[in-house]
């Protein structure tokens, strides 16, 4: 089968993935876009401009922080962080997910 590049980036899908990517703990945008890639077997692919707005959203909502701090490379980067609101908006978006898809696999299986 061959891989598909996928948009999924409305209706909050991107700010649920940079979530649950940041329930691990603390990373830069690149470090973001690379994880979403790899974790996805390359289906999934983001770009710097859908990536950082999403991330000033969260940021302006409360459900993320972010320090700056020199990347693995020695660059100047801004790293993001989970704040407690946040892992309460992860919990509530992953059931909403999991809701949502299982509603969506059942029509596609039974239909």
């Amino acid at each position: 089968m061959k891989k598909q590049k996928t948009d999924l980036w409305k209706q909050g899908t991107l700010e649920l993935l940079i979530l649950r990517l940041l329930r691990s703990g603390q990373l830069n945008g690149w470090d973001i876009m690379q994880r979403i890639q790899l974790i996805s077997g390359e289906v999934l692919s983001i770009t710097p401009g859908a990536l950082y707005p999403a991330l000033h959203r969260l940021e302006e909502r409360g459900v993320i922080t972010s320090v700056w701090g020199e990347s693995a490379n020695n660059r100047r980067a801004k790293f993001y962080k989970l704040t407690a609101a946040g892992r309460k908006q992860l919990e509530s978006e992953r059931q909403t997910w999991e809701q949502f898809s299982g509603a969506i696999e059942a029509i596609l299986r039974d239909a």
